[in-house]
């Protein structure tokens, strides 16, 4: 009888939660507008708090040197996002010059694409057919791989001009976040249940000590090789020098295969010019690599990871094969999380099992 009644028990569990799912997605025109709504306001928080995340040692260094915080968060702040408008305001004007005269050129790149494909094909015609099939998807699938990214950066550009006002609150937001971190961070922890924060605090600052560093590292690399990309493409008489040095920058982000995909749209550009131009594009990617892994990288970021190369290459794999390019970014952050987690547990559970020991061993 006990038995059956489990079962009565189970089957009754399930079937209540299978009407609860049937009700939710049946409720989904409504729940979606909200979430979507949630969605939009909480982008401009998440993205001041990211700032405020890379700002704030810097804040409290400087208070800790005797200078007022307020005094000390005006100064960061002055100096981070008026540093970013500056750079914004002699930048992008270039940026959407470049971006112009590349669309005007777009069809004569196009047709020089399509020349270079009919030589190819010209030239691999007398190959075998499982060859010459092979080559031609291979052609097909960057034509599409190309249209993709090309159609995903204007939706991206579309959205970035569509929440121009979201994006003007953000520096707003930062500042408060800034100038009230402590009382944010005293709420959090009344907030907290008391078993949690002890616990929960040591793993927040095991995850700040591996990550921390690395983010903030790693931005400032990016930046300092996307200028001496832009350099490197100007000196050297590149077209879109700046737009190809922001790419570069900006996809060097992604450990180990970031600046492979920053050298694509280089060496596309350089072989629209010559077979020089593609090898000197080259040659700068892998001297900026090269400079990056054994000079910027050592001095900035240093070992702060403490993770082996093979498991970041997995978890980038990973990310990638999973989320795309977001993945790509947000892998190596996952992995140290996930990381600190799994030792903080086992950590905890050690402790557990060394508490309910030690009674026993107090009675011997």
């Amino acid at each position: 009888m006990d038995i059956r009644m489990k079962w009565v028990y189970r089957l009754g569990f399930l079937l209540l939660l299978f009407i609860v799912v049937y009700i939710f997605f049946k409720l989904q025109p409504i729940w979606v507008p909200v979430i979507n709504v949630l969605w939009k306001m909480l982008i401009p928080f998440a993205v001041a708090g990211f700032i405020t995340y890379l700002l704030h040692p810097v804040v409290e260094n400087l208070h800790a040197k005797g200078l007022h915080r307020g005094i000390a968060v005006l100064i960061i702040y002055c100096l981070f996002f008026g540093g970013i408008g500056f750079a914004i305001y002699k930048g992008l004007p270039a940026i959407i010059h470049q971006l112009r005269d590349l669309s005007e050129n777009a069809p004569a790149f196009a047709a020089q694409y399509r020349q270079w494909v009919d030589q190819v094909q010209d030239q691999t015609s007398r190959w075998p057919a499982g060859i010459q099939r092979q080559i031609d998807d291979g052609i097909i699938a960057v034509e599409n791989t190309v249209d993709k990214l090309l159609a995903k950066m204007i939706m991206v550009l579309r959205g970035i001009l569509s929440s121009i006002v979201t994006i003007a609150v953000i520096p707003f937001i930062a500042f408060y976040l800034l100038k009230d971190f402590n009382l944010m961070k005293k709420a959090a922890w009344y907030i907290t249940p008391r078993t949690w924060r002890q616990p929960g605090k040591k793993f927040l600052l095991e995850v700040d000590q591996s990550l921390g560093s690395y983010i903030r590292g790693q931005l400032l690399v990016c930046l300092i090789i996307g200028l001496l990309a832009s350099l490197s493409f100007w000196f050297a008489g590149m077209r879109y020098c700046l737009l190809l040095g922001s790419v570069v920058g900006v996809t060097n982000v992604i450990p180990y295969f970031g600046p492979l995909i920053g050298a694509v749209p280089a060496v596309i550009i350089a072989a629209t010019i010559s077979v020089k131009m593609v090898l000197v594009s080259l040659g700068i990617v892998f001297a900026l690599q090269f400079l990056e892994s054994n000079v910027i990288s050592p001095l900035i970021v240093g070992k702060s990871l403490h993770m082996h190369p093979l498991l970041i290459m997995a978890a980038l794999l990973a990310g990638g094969e999973i989320a795309g390019v977001a993945g790509l970014i947000l892998a190596v952050p996952v992995m140290v999380t996930i990381r600190a987690a799994i030792i903080h547990a086992k950590d905890h559970f050690a402790r557990i099992r060394h508490s309910e020991k030690e009674p026993a061993t107090d009675e011997i």
